[in-house]
């Protein structure tokens, strides 16, 4: 039977602890998210870190802490963000590899980020590529519009497969300035991707989150969520804890006739190095 792929995303850079006690922002508390994430059906976790004042950071010593820490205490595919805070000087997020993820998002453009800029310029992300394939860590093509998607063929087409030979992307619909959270764009993303693309996995920003996940499993695809997205799981009842995400998704994958995949099936997909 085939199977789905379920990311979980538990902090991202943008929320505020204060304004959401229960985003995991301390390396006990992410190791307890990815415990229980795991526990109900996540296979990869998509990670940023904060620091002491619960403030997003690229520090290394903190991110190489936190890969062990996740390691130590699960199975799950450590994929750290190059991403960062849309501030981050490119420099910092060239060194997140530093730390010997899994895997490690790889965002195929500049975007429009709500009233932000996120800033992806060519040169930087062909050094990037060039670098996961050089420390064998395993991208996750982000693609926020159909133009991060003729992006992706302009990368394989210069620089070949990424490290493992397997393409894998994630759509990440809904962001005010990206492509909107639809069945008829993730169509089109869809049927637009490169002939090597093996995988893909979409993301619903806020409100889009249920739409996107019924297109995507009715497409085919995988399914990332979490709080770095989401923060609520309907209006007026808040997340409690992103393991409330993964099991909604499961719930969805299974209806689907496609149930969560193990981390040691997902690292066979992604052909993350053992």
């Amino acid at each position: 039977m085939a199977s789905t792929l379920i990311t979980v995303a538990p902090t991202g850079a943008e929320t505020a602890k204060a304004d959401y006690p229960a985003l995991p922002t301390t390396l006990d508390e992410l190791v307890e998210t990815a415990k229980r994430c795991e526990a109900a059906g996540a296979a990869m976790i998509h990670i940023h870190i904060r620091d002491g004042e619960h403030q997003p950071t690229l520090d290394l010593g903190r991110l190489t802490e936190t890969v062990a820490a996740v390691r130590e205490n699960t199975a799950l595919i450590v994929q750290l963000s190059t991403g960062g805070a849309v501030t981050d000087p490119y420099e910092d997020r060239l060194r997140v590899l530093d730390a010997v993820p899994d895997s490690c998002s790889l965002t195929m453009g500049t975007v429009n980020f709500g009233d932000d800029v996120f800033m992806n310029p060519w040169p930087f992300v062909t050094q990037l590529f060039q670098l996961t394939q050089e420390r064998e860590v395993v991208p996750e093509f982000e693609l926020f519009d159909l133009g991060h998607v003729a992006a992706l063929h302009r990368l394989l087409d210069k620089y070949g497969l990424p490290y493992g030979g397997r393409v894998h992307c994630d759509l990440v619909m809904g962001v005010p300035g990206g492509m909107p959270g639809t069945a008829d764009a993730l169509v089109a993303a869809v049927n637009a991707l490169p002939d090597a693309v093996t995988s893909w996995s979409a993301t619903g920003i806020g409100r889009t989150s249920l739409t996107v996940a019924l297109a995507a499993l009715s497409k085919g695809g995988n399914l990332r969520v979490g709080m770095e997205d989401t923060l609520t799981l309907a209006k007026g009842h808040p997340v409690t804890h992103n393991a409330e995400l993964v099991e909604r998704a499961a719930a969805l994958a299974t209806l689907a006739q496609r149930p969560p995949m193990s981390p040691d099936e997902a690292r066979d997909l992604l052909k993350v190095k053992k």
